[in-house]
């Protein structure tokens, strides 16, 4: 299994960025996709997770309506798009899929990670 992220880099507040997760090895179903992240200092966090069974996105508080998780099924593909970003969105994010979903984005609830993309946000 394999999970690879990409798109991180320095923007600006207020600025964009698109995340990339391309996965694969996958030989089990899986039912959770998602974003962490961890900045300095803190704990890692659940940004945003897709419940595969239905669909359903969440979002941690602190990203509702500036980010949105998205996937591609034909590419392997999770998108964690970002928009009007804040210093305090600075921090190395993580993609990570679970076999189970727990009805939240956890972390603990993950089994695959790929290696953090770094996204600072400074002007």
């Amino acid at each position: 299994v394999q999970l690879q992220a990409s798109g991180g880099g320095l923007v600006q507040p207020g600025g964009s960025l698109r995340l990339s997760c391309a996965y694969s090895g996958f030989t089990v179903p899986y039912y959770a996709i998602g974003w962490f992240r961890q900045a300095p200092g803190k704990e890692r966090e659940g940004v945003s997770c897709i419940s595969v069974s239905d669909e359903r996105s969440y979002y941690a508080d602190s990203v509702k309506g500036r980010f949105t998780i998205s996937r591609d099924n034909s590419k392997n593909t999770m998108y964690l798009h970002m928009n009007s970003l804040k210093p305090e969105d600075t921090a190395v994010y993580y993609c990570a899929i679970g076999h189970n979903w727990y009805g939240r984005c956890w972390d603990y609830g993950m089994d695959y990670w790929g290696k953090g993309t770094l996204v600072t946000v400074s002007s």
